[in-house]
């Protein structure tokens, strides 16, 4: 199935949208990753929904990558005698160690962890951000904060601590069990949440064993502080920009969205842009205006991917909701702006021949006006490479190993194909021309460019250009 546009689209699956008939209706619809969020589902849930998803991969005959979303720590405050307290703006409310019910002066905060690491001076941010209060006095068994924005607080509603570095690491128990179950079930990407350092993906890496991509979820100060060495250990980024908003200034947000999105391209890792895109489309059929130009920034900026979260998993319009994604990107990649946009952020390669080589296929289709860039691949690199480039023709992206073009379903422009490996050199650009006629790229007569690694099938060689046509036989023997 050829899609008509390069981003690429993330769909969280939920209540509404559990059904076989429903997951592959999205994936009709242009989903190209499901995203299942372990804050929801349970072990039972993560494995038929896992399967499901690979059913419907076999019917389609086209590789569908499935993201796995960890819970990481939640950080919640304690009950409350009758539920919930009003805390009036100016007042002075308490948090301690004691695990009796609250009440409008203190309540019980169940993490010892906070205790040790917050300063007088540093912001507490409560229930995503409609409370805010300020520390004026801390020790290991109370902190007194004044409140800043009141509001009722009910029983265990969420603290956030944007100007605290907590210390403990990103991944619980639960999100320990749950990963080693996503990796079992042959998940491509795991959402890293809570990160605050590049130790954080550091610990997931070691678990995952290089048994899944990690994408790590950008959604806290400390990350935005640390993002180089977190980009690092990463396979890629979401930009999380609803916790990022809670804990940071809304007005910030898309400043640092921008600036994640360059990082990731720069380095030639695939970055996702996701939180309340279509929000208004969980509970009506259409956008509003400005979800439409917000929509259309990420792809203007170049994301690799936008991402539906409750529009797709709880509204009553999921359908939908992929639908109008899939349309508006398309339209902004028609726009005569878009290359142009797109292509203002300057990429240099790295000193390597995968680099130069990529970068070359690019220029040398721009220049002959080829019809399409054709890269053998196994680990996914070279792919990644070309995509860096964001080439105005499309990328064919063929690769013997199912797991890597499940995983490259994220990044910009792959249209990823499964095929065996090519005896020589002759069959590897005979191939790539009958695949590249077949999946549409591609007509008689017209050139494709193909890029490979000689030795054939050796990782990371990625070191030959040839220009090819496509001929009056490409029909046969496909």
């Amino acid at each position: 199935m050829k899609r008509n546009r390069r981003v690429k689209i993330v769909a969280t699956l939920g209540p509404a949208s559990s059904e076989p008939d429903i997951i592959r209706r999205l994936f009709e619809a242009g989903a190209d990753v499901f995203r299942i969020n372990m804050s929801h589902a349970s072990g039972d849930k993560l494995t038929e929904l896992v399967r499901a998803i690979r059913k419907i991969e076999a019917d389609m005959g086209r590789p569908i990558g499935i993201l796995v979303d960890l819970q990481g720590p939640k950080l919640r405050v304690g009950e409350f005698t009758d539920e919930r307290a009003e805390l009036p703006e100016g007042s002075v409310f308490q948090f301690d160690v004691d695990k009796s019910p609250g009440n409008a002066q203190r309540v019980h905060l169940p993490h010892p962890e906070i205790f040790e690491a917050v300063e007088p001076g540093h912001s507490l941010i409560l229930d995503d951000g409609k409370l805010r209060m300020t520390v004026r006095e801390a020790s290991k068994e109370s902190i007194t904060a004044e409140v800043v924005v009141g509001g009722p607080l009910a029983s265990r509603k969420g603290i956030s601590l944007p100007d605290t570095v907590l210390p403990f690491g990103a991944m619980t128990e639960k999100d320990r069990a749950d990963l080693e179950q996503a990796v079992n079930l042959g998940a491509d990407w795991i959402g890293l949440s809570f990160v605050q350092r590049g130790d954080d993906v550091a610990e997931a890496r070691k678990l995952s064993r290089g048994r899944v991509a990690i994408m790590t979820k950008v959604e806290k100060p400390a990350a935005i502080e640390h993002l180089d060495a977190i980009l690092e250990q990463s396979d890629g980024l979401m930009v999380a920009r609803g916790d990022l908003g809670v804990e940071m200034p809304l007005e910030s947000v898309p400043g640092l969205q921008k600036r994640i999105t360059r990082a990731c391209r720069n380095s030639g890792k695939p970055v996702v842009v996701a939180t309340q895109m279509l929000e208004s489309m969980i509970s009506a059929p259409v956008p509003t205006r400005a979800e439409v130009s917000d929509v259309a920034t990420a792809v203007y900026d170049g994301a690799d991917a936008v991402m539906l979260s409750a529009e797709s998993a709880a509204g009553q319009y999921p359908i939908e909701a992929v639908a109008t994604m899939d349309s508006i990107a398309i339209e902004v990649e028609r726009d005569e702006n878009y290359g142009r946009i797109v292509h203002s952020q300057q990429i240099t390669p790295e000193a390597t021949g995968a680099d130069a080589i990529s970068a070359a296929a690019h220029n040398i289709a721009e220049t002959l006006n080829l019809a399409a860039i054709v890269c053998y691949t196994g680990s996914g690199s070279t792919g990644q490479r070309a995509a860096r480039e964001r080439p105005r023709q499309p990328i064919v992206a063929l690769t013997p190993i199912a797991s890597t073009g499940r995983r490259l379903a994220v990044v910009w422009g792959l249209h990823c194909v499964l095929t065996s490996d090519a005896e020589d050199l002759d069959e590897m650009v005979d191939k790539a021309c009958r695949i590249a006629y077949r999946e549409g790229f591609a007509s008689r007569g017209q050139r494709v460019i193909v890029s490979a690694g000689v030795p054939l099938g050796t990782p990371g060689a990625t070191n030959m250009l040839r220009v090819a046509f496509v001929g009056e036989n490409e029909t046969e023997n496909i």
